[in-house]
């Protein structure tokens, strides 16, 4: 059984930034969306047929994005903006009626959260959203229709849910909820309320706490 771990927060807050301190060859990075990193990346090239290993595999295609997480022998997955993938395929299929396209959405994420939960025991899955706030100021993945919403409830498949904020200058993750977020891990996993948006001091954290080995 993986670690499937999910952060949330709105653009600029320091999600895919917190990606710049891990080795991209120990790492698969899922793009739905196209877009360079904001940071000095040399390394972290994308993978092209002459290029297989590249750490950057860009799709927002559910089915193809849940073969890339279970097939890729590399621990550490992650996919940013994973909100592209439910938004880009109900833009395609705008045009059609009724509730079957909703359907297939959900279908779609149940999938790839399943699979971010049952891949190889020493994997762990990363899966970064935007956030929405509803009527009453509670804070959650950013999805689309009730079908995913109501029906699945994404941050249910995580043990551990971070929240990327901006406190006082500082881009931080918070590793507990407030009350009004879905924010949850194993108490002692993380040193605080607060802690650097720093994915590969989170992924030591996680892998200390399990009794996982990483990558020397």
């Amino acid at each position: 059984m993986s670690i499937a771990v999910m952060i949330i927060g709105p653009s600029g807050s320091g999600k895919s930034s917190s990606l710049r301190n891990l080795e991209p060859d120990q790492v698969t990075l899922i793009q739905p969306i196209k877009k360079p990193l904001p940071f000095k990346s040399p390394g972290w090239r994308v993978r092209t047929a002459e290029d297989k290993k590249g750490a950057i595999f860009r799709s927002d295609v559910a089915a193809d994005i849940e073969t890339a997480m279970r097939s890729t022998p590399r621990k550490i997955v992650v996919i940013d903006d994973y909100q592209a993938v439910l938004t880009n395929e109900l833009m395609r299929r705008s045009t059609e009626s009724g509730f079957q396209k909703f359907s297939d959405i959900g279908r779609g994420a149940w999938n790839i959260f399943q699979a971010a939960g049952d891949a190889a025991d020493d994997k762990r899955i990363y899966i970064m959203g935007h956030t929405q706030t509803d009527e009453f100021g509670n804070v959650r993945m950013k999805t689309v229709g009730k079908m995913v919403d109501e029906k699945i409830v994404p941050e249910g498949y995580f043990t551990i849910v971070l929240r990327a904020e901006l406190i006082n200058g500082q881009h931080v993750f918070a590793t507990q909820t407030n009350g009004q977020d879905c924010c949850k891990s194993p108490p002692g996993m993380f040193d605080g309320m607060h802690i650097p948006n720093d994915l590969a001091a989170v992924d030591a954290a996680i892998c200390e706490f399990y009794g996982l080995t990483q990558p020397a």
